[in-house]
């Protein structure tokens, strides 16, 4: 039984416990992770591995007062564990429960909600400041890992931390590199002097009475480019300070003594922003995750079939489709913002080494660097996360379609994604890319004409995106040759006349299964797959809007933009004010983490919703069968 957790209520509980209590409260907080991790789902190796700087972070500080801002949140588990949630945490990710990232409307100690990386240096420097601004005193810290400091976003927040001055605090979990311990003894010693009241005294007053003596700023000068030369030879500390902050580490990360230690120097010191560069292993204390931290980064179950043969994923389909292609392809190129794994990319990294590019949290540069590689004939194909494409939307725009150079976007995760919630669900990419012209927008039904579309692109002298789901595919066999799909083609799945449904992407099969029960209800509908957001199968569609006069049209986006709103406005433009659609899609809002069942269903996208909304839609008379 975990004896300190159970009395842990909130940080002010740790204030009075001693450093093996903190140890041994560290290790239960260990297994209650491992123990819900593993059956909910989520982000285990990142949140195993800064349990002793959650610790120490809420020992030294006082939360909610003192702002703690975790960059992305995904290593946020033990954080809700001391901060008054323990009691929910059985819900992490489930349904209605609580969020797998840091989040504003679930508790007062989350200052910042999170999700996407490389923000907290920027969001911490907006609350330092309003603090100085307001005259108030609290501490404000941000915890960003190796990777996420990275990223542009976080560069560009360091490089104006200098030019504001406020004090803030900022953590850098590094996990993804092993220091010398002759490195880390010369660094601890630094660390001291650096953060030792007694050497600013009498660093300020010797650069001040050197200041009224002949030559003395020269001898200053002189010093200082001596002192920056060695600090810089045996240590990591130049960048930082060049960035205007004061450097302190390395520091053992799973040494509650040493980081209460530096965390109370840093609270206490105020010359000027602080770096505090920790050490820490992914996956701590949890054997499995620490020798495979890459698989327990985020561990989600497998899709397997009634017969137990596991159903590869869009991911994996996708994966295979490439590799398929670049053996063909001299010229394919794949570029993914540090997200090899996610995208199975792994397969096609063995094989062609040189031709998988992995940029780091950098979607900008990652779109412009495609940009940059199609200008001299390469065909890149930038493979990303719907929700993380967001982030490179000026260079969708200006570097690639404007130029209409031939760059393939993957897609990956678009529609609803469940349990990691509001900053992942992938709904906004079907509208946000249907407005930019040159671009030709896609979606498959299936994993075949995943690969399809895929091939198709290649041959495309344009650019395309081709968004798939975060899920395993239909389990339907694969074509062995890739054929060419003509664009802006949409295919009838099934004939009918009562009313036409239509989807795109992951809602097809939901709208099959939806004809198949009305039916049954003796209504005859017809089936289309949408195939193209943009172009859409003008044709097609008016001709079947013409004689059917009663639409649904369904897709896993908001509606604002999206699919219908594309079919509705052709319809308007060719005067078929006659017809009546219905669009099925996300509303104004932003969706909740949750199972997809839980969630198609909430928002009526499963096939129960299709049904009931067509026969809402249809007059009395064609329901008379029902």
């Amino acid at each position: 039984m975990p004896e300190l957790l159970d009395k842990i209520n909130g940080p002010a509980d740790l204030k009075n416990l001693t450093i093996k209590q903190l140890e041994k409260l560290a290790e239960e907080i260990r297994q209650e992770l491992v123990a819900v991790v593993t059956v909910n789902g989520g982000h285990l190796a990142s949140s195993l591995g800064v349990v002793e700087l959650t610790i120490a972070l809420h020992k030294v500080f006082n939360s909610p007062e003192d702002k703690i801002i975790w960059d992305v949140g995904h290593q946020s588990y033990a954080h809700k564990l001391l901060t008054g949630r323990k009691e929910r945490f059985k819900t992490l990710r489930q349904f209605g429960g609580l969020s797998g990232f840091t989040s504003r409307d679930e508790s007062i100690h989350d200052p910042f909600g999170t999700g996407h990386a490389s923000t907290s240096v920027s969001a911490a420097m907006g609350m330092a400041k309003a603090r100085d601004l307001a005259g108030e005193d609290y501490n404000v810290i941000a915890v960003i890992g190796d990777g996420a400091a990275t990223g542009g976003m976080a560069l560009e927040a360091f490089n104006n931390l200098s030019y504001l001055g406020s004090k803030l605090i900022v953590i850098l979990n590094d996990n993804g590199m092993s220091i010398s311990p002759t490195v880390g003894a010369l660094s601890k010693i630094f660390s001291k002097i650096r953060f030792d009241k007694r050497y600013y005294r009498a660093s300020e007053k010797s650069e001040r009475i050197l200041g009224f003596l002949p030559l003395g700023k020269k001898v200053w000068e002189f010093g200082d480019k001596i002192k920056s030369s060695i600090k810089g030879f045996v240590m990591p500390t130049t960048i930082w300070e060049e960035f205007g902050m004061a450097y302190m580490g390395p520091i053992d990360g799973h040494s509650i003594k040493d980081l209460e230690r530096a965390l109370t120097q840093a609270r206490d010191y105020s010359h000027k922003p602080t770096l505090i560069h920790i050490s820490t292993t992914k996956g701590k204390g949890y054997t499995p995750a620490e020798g495979d931290a890459v698989y327990f980064h985020g561990v989600s179950p497998k899709c397997k079939t009634e017969e137990d043969k596991t159903i590869p994923t869009y991911s994996e389909v996708f994966a295979q489709t490439i590799l398929k292609l670049a053996r063909q392809e001299p010229k394919l190129v794949v570029i993914t913002p540090a997200m090899p794994e996610g995208n199975c990319l792994s397969i096609v990294q063995s094989e062609f080494p040189d031709r998988v590019f992995d940029v780091g949290i950098c979607e900008q540069h990652a779109v412009t660097f495609a940009a940059g590689l199609a200008t001299q004939g390469y065909i890149p194909v930038v493979a990303i996360y719907s929700t993380f494409l967001q982030r490179s939307f000026d260079q969708i725009i200006h570097d690639v379609c404007l130029q209409d150079l031939h760059v393939i976007f993957a897609i990956d995760r678009g529609g609803i994604v469940g349990d990691d919630g509001k900053t992942h669900q992938g709904i906004f990419d079907l509208s946000y890319l249907s407005l930019i012209p040159n671009l030709v927008l896609s979606a498959p039904k299936d994993e075949n004409e995943l690969q399809h579309l895929l091939y198709t692109a290649t041959q495309t002298k344009h650019p395309m995106a081709i968004r798939y789901p975060r899920s395993c595919g239909t389990g339907i066999a694969m074509d062995e040759s890739f054929r060419m799909i003509p664009l802006g083609t949409s295919e009838v799945l099934k004939a009918g006349n009562d009313v036409a449904i239509m989807a795109v992407g992951a809602s097809v099969p939901y709208a099959i299964k939806a004809a198949d029960e009305l039916s049954a209800k003796g209504i005859t509908p017809a089936v289309i797959n949408g195939r193209f957001v943009k172009p859409l199968d003008s044709e097609l569609l008016l001709d079947t809007a013409r004689r059917i006069k009663y639409l649904i049209t369904v897709e896993e986006n908001v509606l604002s933009g999206g699919f219908g709103s594309s079919v509705s406005s052709l319809l308007q433009e060719a005067g078929l004010t006659d017809v009546r659609v219905k669009m099925i899609g996300i509303p104004d809002i932003y969706v909740e983490h949750g199972t997809p069942t839980i969630l198609r269903e909430k928002y009526g996208l499963d096939s129960n919703g299709i049904v009931k909304e067509t026969l809402a839609l249809l007059p009395q008379v064609k329901r008379i069968h029902c």
